[in-house]
């Protein structure tokens, strides 16, 4: 039977616990109807994952006795992923496929040809979170306010390596080592990068993450920089 993850976020995860917050018992037992005896995995924000047993369910909540502690997938490296916000549920796709891939940060960016200006914080959260429960990762990715890529240079200067996705960059090539623990790439709108943009890369040095020879989709570049990155 497939053991349910779920993310219990600040919940200390004792050896006997009794969780009465709805948002758990509601679909715990109306939704997937669990039942006395169906085992669970937990996990929250203190990087602690566990295996627990659910032994009573009653009006005031769902108790469950915890099993034993499980080796949960972490990320080897930190990773900001920077895309200029797109049309439709295509935010909703990235925000879901690169949390699989291991991306830390989501910082939304406001690029010249940003097509879509509004961002549902509450609702990227709600996005990765359940894609973190599916995936295995007891990390939960971060969710930044929308940014220019003016600001996220000055922010992440000397935090991160900070890298421009961009077919045929005169930028040099950005080569990873195994000292490079923190990236930031920058994935821009689907009418590209406008000059005075591409100027301010060339004035803080950016470096070029290639990514293909063929023109990427905008979300197809954000997955692939993703994969790129946090898979090296």
């Amino acid at each position: 039977m497939k053991l349910h993850r779920f993310y219990v976020s600040d919940i200390e995860l004792v050896a006997d616990l009794v969780i009465d917050d709805k948002k758990y018992t509601h679909q715990w037992t109306k939704v997937l109807r669990f039942r006395v005896g169906r085992e669970v995995s937990l996990f929250n924000n203190q990087g602690l994952e566990y295996k627990y047993k659910i032994t009573m369910i009653d009006k005031f909540g769902v108790r469950l006795q915890r099993l034993q502690q499980i080796d949960s997938v972490v990320t080897n490296r930190e990773v900001y992923l920077c895309f200029s916000l797109l049309k439709k549920d295509k935010n909703d796709w990235v925000l879901q496929k690169a949390t699989e891939l291991g991306v830390s940060h989501f910082m939304p960016l406001l690029c010249e040809r940003t097509e879509k200006t509004g961002f549902d914080e509450e609702r990227a959260r709600k996005i990765v979170i359940e894609a973190a429960e599916q995936c295995g990762r007891i990390d939960i990715p971060t969710i930044h306010e929308q940014i220019s890529p003016e600001k996220v240079i000055e922010k992440l200067d000397g935090t991160a390596e900070l890298l421009i996705a961009e077919q045929g960059s005169p930028n040099s090539t950005f080569k990873f080592s195994a000292q490079t623990q923190s990236v930031a790439i920058l994935i821009g709108p689907e009418g590209g990068w406008t000059d005075q943009e591409k100027h301010l890369f060339h004035e803080n040095e950016l470096k070029h993450l290639a990514l293909s020879e063929f023109t990427l989709r905008a979300e197809t570049a954000a997955i692939t920089a993703a994969a790129v990155i946090a898979g090296v």
